[in-house]
């Protein structure tokens, strides 16, 4: 995207891979839920885990660099000098699971079939390209609307590529439990709806041998079963019903993995830190809610979430307070405004709140459970907006309580927000919590039925084209939107377009800092927090490269321990025999 790559053409793995990892062996996860589609790509129903691996794109991004991408289905990139338009050239040997050819006309066929009938997301997401124009059998042009955007070439080289002969007279849309054709390392090999999804490796995967895919796909087979509820999984993890397991609960890091399975390290414990901006995690406001417009009463709510206390005794001081939507990256807007984010916030000094120039002062409590200022500060806030605290109650000009739902997925949850709950009621606010599965939750956000949700957002090291789903006005009421507050805002938008148009690195910096600023003062989300690191934890069955790589936790880059000692043996009869 900016300067060089880091591999030059020559190269013949990525340096974080072993080349020579063994072939083998089943790897077993678990997923939290159901799921009834095999389509991750549409609005419709909840996609089974795993299904990309089925599915090879244009270009391979690099997990060791912020972004980068090398050749797979694509064997040549040309990219205008301008950055108005890109060519790909095929590489002649890609084909499909069924041995059918990859052409250009189903690289055009998959951007076509994803902005028309695939989740709303991706219209925006590819707005920027005019015109796919097939060139040749094997070659294929994005001819853009504007010039100058330079990660609109690259998003377009990780369109997943789909056989357009495989989905002649069936429904995208609809697609559900059709088990799809792709031309990934991987395929599926049978599943049990909402329970259970198998992948079988594809022993005849064209692009097992490119430099991208070297030592990497180790697994025969990848299993992913599917359980209701986190803690019943967490027993079955600890009995060996499954392998691998990715921690997201403190309380349970510290005091639930214990016993003699720990103590032996039959099962293992890492934590893995990374490069990746964390993102924002925290409490959506819905905006599209008429009691939620006015930020001084989300702000006002957003005072009332005492982290302090929260990280003390719910989470064994473990995470960091999030105060960024690019957290723990060089993206973070600091707490004093740079002189290069005023140079582009200026233009707009008159269309934005005052505070987005005035240093940033983040909301902490004592964290001994007293929230005496904060509920004053509240109080305040609400009465600007127009709110009484009458008989217990806050109520508007109309006599109406203020009252919203936390809408949950995960029973976990409850006991991070009850807390909340009694700080609010103690303003008045009325609150209540709809746990439901996680089907329901993801057709609930996507339709907007929903007052607060917690969700994370996750970001690249290098935003582009898709944060104007995120935070664009044109994304605020799609169906299915990545934009969950419903923000719209014509200074946002404008600084999204200035951020996807940067010509440097230090640009995109700049200009995604003065966003995150603007993000900020709009109090659409309450933030939560955030650990830098991934906790994992899996059974004594598995290696993995001394090097890891910077951008991703990289399961697809293990290998089976016990492959490798049948390999071993196999080599020291050979020996013997010799």
């Amino acid at each position: 995207m900016y300067g060089d790559v880091k591999y030059d053409f020559k190269f013949q793995h990525f340096d974080y891979v072993n080349p020579n990892a063994p072939k083998g062996g089943t790897f077993k996860q678990a997923s939290i839920g159901s799921f009834d589609s095999l389509n991750p790509f549409i609005v419709k129903g909840n996609a089974a885990e795993g299904v990309s691996y089925i599915y090879d794109t244009l270009l391979q991004q690099s997990s060791d660099e912020p972004f980068s991408l090398y050749p797979l289905v694509a064997e040549k990139v040309r990219v205008a000098d301008d950055f108005g338009s890109v060519s790909f050239l095929i590489n002649p040997d890609a084909k499909f699971q069924d041995g059918q050819p990859i052409t250009a006309k189903d690289v055009k066929f998959s951007f076509d079939i994803l902005t028309t009938e695939g989740a709303p997301h991706y219209s925006s997401y590819y707005a920027g390209v005019e015109q796919v124009v097939v060139d040749s059998r094997l070659q294929v042009t994005f001819k853009f609307k504007e010039t100058g955007n330079r990660e609109l070439p690259l998003i377009i080289g990780q369109i997943p590529i789909f056989p357009a002969h495989f989905w002649q007279g069936k429904a995208f849309a609809k697609s559900g439990l059709i088990i799809p054709l792709g031309s990934g390392p991987y395929r599926i090999e049978g599943f049990d709806a909402g329970k259970q999804i198998v992948y079988q490796r594809n022993e005849d995967y064209w692009a097992k041998g490119l430099p991208v895919n070297k030592g990497r796909y180790n697994f025969d087979r990848l299993i992913f079963d599917y359980y209701r509820d986190d803690t019943v999984a967490f027993e079955a993890f600890k009995s060996g019903a499954f392998d691998y397991r990715l921690e997201s609960s403190s309380k349970r890091w510290a005091t639930g993995y214990v016993g003699e399975q720990f103590d032996s390290e039959k099962i293992k414990r890492e934590q893995i830190s990374d490069k990746n901006p964390q993102g924002m995690q925290g409490f959506w406001f819905n905006l599209r809610r008429d009691k939620f417009k006015d930020p001084k009463v989300r702000k006002a709510i957003s005072l009332l979430f005492d982290f302090e206390w929260a990280n003390k005794t719910l989470f064994y001081n473990a995470y960091t307070r999030i105060d960024s939507f690019y957290s723990g990256s060089e993206l973070a807007t600091g707490t004093k405004i740079s002189e290069a984010e005023k140079a582009i916030l200026t233009p707009y000094k008159s269309q934005l709140p005052e505070s987005v120039f005035q240093p940033l002062t983040n909301n902490k409590t004592s964290g001994d459970g007293n929230v005496r200022v904060q509920m004053r500060q509240a109080v305040a806030l609400l009465a600007e907006a127009g709110y009484t605290l009458k008989d217990s109650k806050m109520q508007n000009q109309q006599g109406e309580q203020l009252s919203f739902e936390f809408l949950l997925y995960s029973k976990d949850f409850e006991r991070i927000i009850h807390p909340f709950r009694r700080n609010l009621q103690r303003i008045g606010i009325k609150t209540n919590i709809r746990l439901v599965d996680i089907s329901q939750f993801i057709n609930r956000l996507n339709n907007f039925q929903f007052d607060l949700v917690s969700l994370r957002k996750g970001q690249s090291i290098s935003p582009g084209n898709e944060q104007a789903s995120f935070w664009g006005c044109d994304s605020a009421n799609q169906v299915g939107t990545s934009n969950w507050a419903g923000i719209c805002d014509p200074v946002i938008d404008a600084l999204t377009k200035q951020l996807i148009t940067a010509t440097t690195r230090q640009q995109l910096v700049d200009t995604t800092q003065a966003l995150d600023r603007v993000l900020l003062s709009q109090d659409m989300v309450i933030p939560q927090w955030y650990l830098p690191a991934s906790r994992i934890a899996y059974w004594d069955k598995f290696e993995h490269p001394k090097i890891a790589p910077d951008y991703e936790l990289g399961l697809d880059i293990w290998w089976s321990k016990e492959v490798t000692h049948k390999i071993m043996k196999r080599d020291n009869r050979c020996s013997n025999i010799f």
